[in-house]
């Protein structure tokens, strides 16, 4: 029977509040209204950001249902919807692409106007949510939420992918791949024979190791404190890899004594912390160095560098969503990986029932996962 027009009962994992657990309960999904998309959710991933959105380090209103790497079918669809038709495989997009927006229309441009952050207001356009949960409204996050089985997006948050795309690797497209690939191909344009230090190793970073071994990078260096990842990233494309705690001296001067005084051509930051960010910057060379921060930083958090840093010639770059522009870029990145292109399977560490969300963010504080997929 369609459920097409009709509210769909179904489970979702809810943060009620500040530090509080994902709870999965019944929610309410209303029908999309026009120009949005409703979806059934076939897998989602469990990324760092959805971590720091449980935890508060994100402002986020509340209740809210998180996730937003995902691969889904699309089940219904609002008045004026052109771009994708019941029964696509589709990617909801975090980082949405009007097409009318300045962002969206300049080509080093990608966050378009109707992204939802910086704050986030956790509702549709029409200032409205499509989530209820015993009558009362839930908010939606990064105009996505895909800790649930259905969702509702706009159409500027949703593209059409190959139907055959694997589903437990084309989620990482969603958000971890991209980020992390795109940040060294398109935010800080890797050069060949370069050198490059990837601060963190989790999917994002190890992700940003792809990108830098594809544009040829010929020494890469990856910087983690767990060095049970530092054989995926060799397998990955790092050259070699260090951890902070063994050295007595600031990693960034270890860096500097690693390139002969030099410093890295590209340093990239993909953890989120003020004080790496502050390492990242100071590591590459202080006249063409460039140095990309990735990892999404607290709501509230403040740092200060000494402007000698950059005055020197240091560019110092953010990079969302990796620089791409979703709806151009993530379908050509999911046709990469059906063709091989990029080898994701060391990406995914775990496979879980949805309803196993709370030992899926577990494995990540321990850092015993690179990527958790759920599977709905």
């Amino acid at each position: 029977m369609s459920t097409a027009g009709k509210v769909i009962k179904c489970k979702a994992a809810i943060v009620f509040e500040a530090k509080g657990p994902f709870k999965i309960v019944e929610i309410e999904v209303a029908p999309p209204k026009a120009h949005e998309v409703r979806i059934k959710i076939l897998a989602s991933g469990i990324c760092r950001t959805d971590d720091h959105a449980q935890d508060g380090e994100i402002k986020v209103s509340y209740p809210v249902i998180a996730g937003h790497e995902a691969i889904g079918i699309v089940e219904s669809i609002g008045e004026g919807v052109t771009c994708v038709k019941p029964g696509d495989k589709v990617i909801p997009l975090c980082v949405p692409q009007c097409g009318r927006c300045p962002p969206c229309k300049n080509p080093e441009g990608n966050m378009c106007e109707k992204s939802d952050f910086l704050p986030a207001k956790g509702l549709m356009y029409d200032g409205t949510s499509r989530f209820s949960h015993k009558g009362k409204i839930v908010h939606n996050f990064f105009s996505t939420s895909t800790f649930t089985e259905y969702t509702v997006v706009h159409e500027d948050a949703v593209v059409k992918v190959d139907p055959a795309a694997p589903i437990e690797k084309a989620v990482l497209i969603g958000c971890g791949f991209s980020t992390g690939y795109g940040a060294a191909t398109k935010t800080a344009k890797v050069r060949p024979g370069s050198t490059c230090a990837v601060f963190g190793l989790g999917g994002v970073g190890l992700s940003v190791v792809i990108g830098c071994k594809t544009s040829g990078a010929s020494r890469i260096i990856g910087i983690d404190i767990n060095k049970a990842k530092f054989p995926t990233a060799k397998e990955l494309g790092a050259t070699e890899c260090i951890s902070p705690l063994d050295f007595k001296k600031p990693i960034n001067e270890v860096l500097h004594d690693m390139t002969d005084g030099k410093g890295v051509d590209y340093s990239f930051e993909v953890i989120g912390h003020t004080d790496t960010m502050a390492a990242a910057l100071a590591s590459c060379n202080k006249n063409y160095g460039v140095s990309v921060m990735v990892g999404a930083p607290p709501s509230a958090a403040d740092m200060t560098i000494s402007p000698t840093l950059i005055f020197t010639g240091r560019t110092w770059k953010g990079s969302l969503f990796g620089g791409l522009k979703t709806k151009d870029d993530i379908p050509n990145l999911v046709l990469g990986v059906i063709e091989k292109k990029f080898n994701l399977d060391p990406l995914v560490t775990h496979v879980l029932p949805f309803e196993k969300i709370n030992e899926g963010f577990e494995l990540l504080h321990k850092g015993q996962s690179i990527r958790t997929v759920l599977k709905m």
